[in-house]
């Protein structure tokens, strides 16, 4: 296996923005060419508040990533998430004109592209479809029916649907940052491929990523992804409560969240106290980490109630044998995952991003806070290599003759142009609401 092409994630959550420059090695496990991560001023609930500021944000993040990796970054993969982000489960359908062939791609993927079709709300729209299981007259088929013989093909699908002025104002970030967007990418699916094992998925696991401004959640069961939700609430309420409770600054409420904070009051000694300096002169205020961890504790408790009520809404309850997986900025509390058991009855461990990370990566990536962001490099990873598979006939039939010597950015380049022709190769998931996108923002600068 040679080493793939670069992929750039790019992670623009409530509390930082994170960019993250990887590929895989010959080994298989990805290699952190360079990484920027700058505190993210102008989102609030992974939705973006100040177009400006976010801009901003996303060029410093990116031109640190650059230094770092010597990459020339010009296309990323953008993570999407935020509490307009909501999931529906829909059945569709096809009856074939001739059921003595075999089922192409093709037909899979022109199934998958009508869901795209359905009417939603005014001003929502469908960013993913990710197709579940497939049954052929009326018998079903666990994967895909790629090469079988039918005349009617079904398919259940789990359709993610957003709000189409919030998508739009994140590509508008991107553009405005003098970057392109190869891809929009659910977060929580991003950071599942990130710290999610294969059996886990098998076995029925949920992916709860605690990120500063949401709490996003991903159920998988049998190796398909059963429900996506988003809850509200995340690390920043939790410092806001700190503020509130201790009478402190934000600042000094963060620092001591993190450095003291835990998720269990009653792993805390009474006596145990640190001081926070005093504002112009004023005396040091003493606080008490039994009453801080007291005060993490009450809103820990309510996030987790909410996580629990979407596992519950599932109807999957039952079928987790994998229990659940922690992950993001939040996830790094002490004590959290007891907490976790102790609310909702299920096994609970903290997921690291370690596992498709290539040895030689510095220790810092794989701290949860960069699941994200290094699901988005897997995730762009894999649908790469996917498109340059359905790429080689065009490439043989167009260009015989490819210079080897070839920079990244034009190869990257000359991939979206030909990926995104439905006549040759059908549309991917997420290319029509892209190129919706597009349209409007060419539309806005005229």
């Amino acid at each position: 296996m040679k080493t793939s092409e670069i992929i750039v994630g790019l992670d623009i959550g409530t509390t930082k923005i994170a960019v993250i420059v990887g590929r895989k090695n010959e080994f298989g496990k990805i290699e952190i060419l360079g990484h920027g991560k700058v505190p993210s001023i102008g989102v609030k609930r992974g939705v973006v508040s100040n177009i400006e500021n976010t801009v901003q944000s996303i060029k410093d993040a990116i031109q640190e990533a650059a230094q770092k990796s010597g990459v020339d970054i010009r296309y990323v993969n953008v993570g999407i998430a935020g509490q307009h982000i909501k999931s529906l489960q829909h059945h569709g359908s096809t009856i074939r004109k001739d059921s003595e062939t075999e089922i192409s791609q093709d037909e899979i993927d022109n199934l998958i592209n009508s869901m795209f079709n359905l009417n939603m709300n005014p001003g929502e729209e469908i960013i993913e479809v990710i197709a579940q299981e497939f049954s052929l007259d009326g018998e079903h088929v666990v994967k895909s029916p790629k090469g079988m013989m039918g005349s009617s093909l079904e398919a259940n699908f789990h359709i993610i649907v957003g709000q189409t002025a919030a998508a739009k104002n994140i590509y508008k970030c991107v553009r405005k940052a003098g970057l392109e967007v190869v891809d929009l990418i659910l977060e929580p699916i991003a950071s599942a491929e990130a710290v999610l094992s294969e059996e886990e998925k098998e076995a029925g696991v949920v992916l709860v990523d605690i990120g500063g401004g949401t709490s996003d959640i991903a159920i998988f069961h049998e190796g398909i992804i059963r429900h996506t939700a988003v809850v509200p609430l995340g690390g920043d309420i939790i410092t806001e409560d700190v503020k509130e409770g201790c009478s402190i600054i934000k600042k000094h409420a963060e620092e001591l969240k993190v450095k003291f904070g835990s998720a269990l009051a009653s792993e805390n000694r009474e006596e145990e106290i640190v001081s926070i300096p005093g504002l112009r002169g004023r005396p040091p205020k003493e606080i008490s980490i039994r009453n801080l961890a007291n005060i993490i504790q009450a809103r820990m408790e309510e996030i987790i109630e909410y996580i629990y009520f979407e596992i519950k809404n599932s109807g999957y309850e039952k079928k987790l044998i994998g229990g659940i997986v922690l992950t993001g900025g939040g996830a790094q509390m002490k004590h959290i995952a007891q907490l976790t058991e102790f609310k909702t009855g299920m096994d609970t461990r903290i997921g690291y991003p370690n596992e498709h990370l290539a040895s030689e990566v510095a220790e810092e990536m794989a701290s949860p806070m960069y699941a994200t962001g290094i699901g988005l490099v897997v995730v762009g990873i894999e649908r790469y290599e996917k498109e340059k598979e359905k790429m080689k006939p065009l490439v043989a039939e167009e260009s015989p003759e490819i210079p080897e010597k070839e920079t990244k950015q034009k190869k990257v380049k000359e991939k979206k142009v030909k990926v995104r022709d439905p006549e040759k190769e059908g549309k991917k998931f997420t290319d029509s609401f892209i190129e919706k996108i597009q349209k409007w923002f060419e539309e806005e600068n005229e």
